[in-house]
């Protein structure tokens, strides 16, 4: 009867979910959905019309649906600043947890998540789907091939016209780092994986133009310097007059020793480097054509499997909530250099927020999960035990998803 699971957010982003992203998996026989939850009473017609529920099992109160309807698992398709409160009554329940992302919409919050499923000796997921994507992962496979010689620098660019008000979902246009918090977790996180290495600085600039409906800055620019020596820049903007790389048709340039790599909506392509040819020209679009991966399912749809393969007793996912934290922590950083006008430090400030976010249950540590042995790995891993603050370095990388 595949697991039983309750679709928290059904409307906006969550009829999404109902529409495409679980229809895969339901008709795997892998998850049941046995309710749906969303404050908006209209929002719950999705679940009805693409999942099967039955009216009785759409709900508007979280509490009601968890405790009316024994659960494995619960998706979290809410805005981060309520993921924790969701969270927590996940776990009342013992259910396991798959969220989008981010985590939550601070980083001391995230924490606090990490610490709480972690100690429950829960599962928990989120959907950094972007890099999963088909096209992402082929940049991926590619640098990771070591055809193009040493990675220098990587470019990122995301343009939108969602200038006014409700464009980008009203809930975004509220809150207080629209940009960063909401694409930079995905774009920035992104970048660090294309360039294999932990971000070590981060500086960043972020506002909204007089024209710009957000409460909080719908514009950035990032500029990223990682352990490995790489660097890259991030251009976003919510709010121009006309989108040129809207969402997964994003633009992004890998300047190699060997080559210049080019993803540029959804098409990837390759100019190589010519000893002959110093001050020779050449124009996007005219490069070496490089075929997309192959694979059954991308982004959600494979995150979902991954999550549901875990559950089942394989490796814990790569998007963790443990590994995950350091995309929280890297936004965390972008956000703060903007507010502070100065480069930040992503590891020293995860390892003081670490240091101030007391665990539950004891003054100084708790409980630590052993988790498998981990096939699907990250940049680092946080030693949560004793919550030092301490990360250590995992040298394995992963070469990106291939169907």
């Amino acid at each position: 009867m595949g697991y039983r699971m309750i679709q928290v957010g059904t409307g906006g982003f969550g009829a999404t979910w109902c529409r495409e992203f679980l229809q895969s998996s339901l008709r795997d026989g892998r998850v049941q959905v046995v309710a749906a939850v969303d404050l908006n009473p209209a929002a719950l017609q999705n679940a009805q019309r693409y999942l099967g529920l039955p009216p009785e099992r759409c709900y508007t109160s979280l509490e009601q649906a968890f405790a009316q309807n024994p659960a494995d698992f619960c998706t979290i398709v809410v805005p981060p600043a309520v993921h924790e409160a969701v969270v927590d009554l996940a776990l009342q329940h013992d259910m396991d947890i798959l969220s989008e992302k981010p985590i939550a919409d601070t980083l001391e919050a995230s924490v606090r998540i990490v610490q709480k499923v972690t100690q429950a000796g829960s599962k928990m997921g989120v959907t950094m789907s972007n890099r999963f994507g088909q096209e992402k992962a082929t940049l991926r496979h590619e640098l990771r091939s070591g055809r193009y010689g040493r990675l220098d620098y990587l470019v990122l660019r995301l343009t939108c016209n969602c200038r006014t008000y409700g464009s980008w979902g009203a809930f975004r246009h509220e809150i207080s780092d629209p940009l960063l918090i909401e694409a930079g977790v995905h774009h920035l996180d992104l970048l660090a994986e294309l360039a294999d290495s932990d971000c070590e600085v981060v500086y960043a600039e972020s506002w909204s133009p007089s024209w710009a409906e957000y409460a909080g800055p719908s514009q950035g620019l990032v500029t990223m310097r990682f352990e490995n020596g790489c660097r890259a820049l991030y251009e976003g903007a919510k709010s121009n007059a006309v989108g040129l790389n809207g969402w997964t048709d994003e633009y992004v340039r890998a300047e190699c020793e060997l080559a210049t790599l080019i993803l540029d909506h959804r098409g990837l392509e390759v100019f190589d480097y010519d000893p002959a040819g110093a001050w020779a020209t050449a124009r996007e679009g005219s490069g070496r054509r490089i075929p997309l991966l192959r694979g059954s399912r991308w982004g959600h749809a494979l995150l979902i499997e991954q999550f549901i393969d875990w559950l089942d007793g394989g490796d814990p996912m790569e998007t963790n909530v443990e590994d995950n934290l350091r995309s929280v922590a890297l936004v965390a950083a972008a956000v703060r250099s903007s507010r502070t006008e100065a480069p930040v430090n992503v590891a020293q400030l995860l390892e003081r927020t670490l240091r101030e976010v007391r665990p539950l249950g004891s003054p100084s540590c708790f409980p630590m999960k052993v988790a498998v042995k981990r096939a699907l790995t990250s940049r680092f891993r946080l030693c949560l035990g004793c919550l030092s603050g301490r990360m250590t370095k995992r040298s394995a990388r992963s070469v990106g998803h291939n169907g």
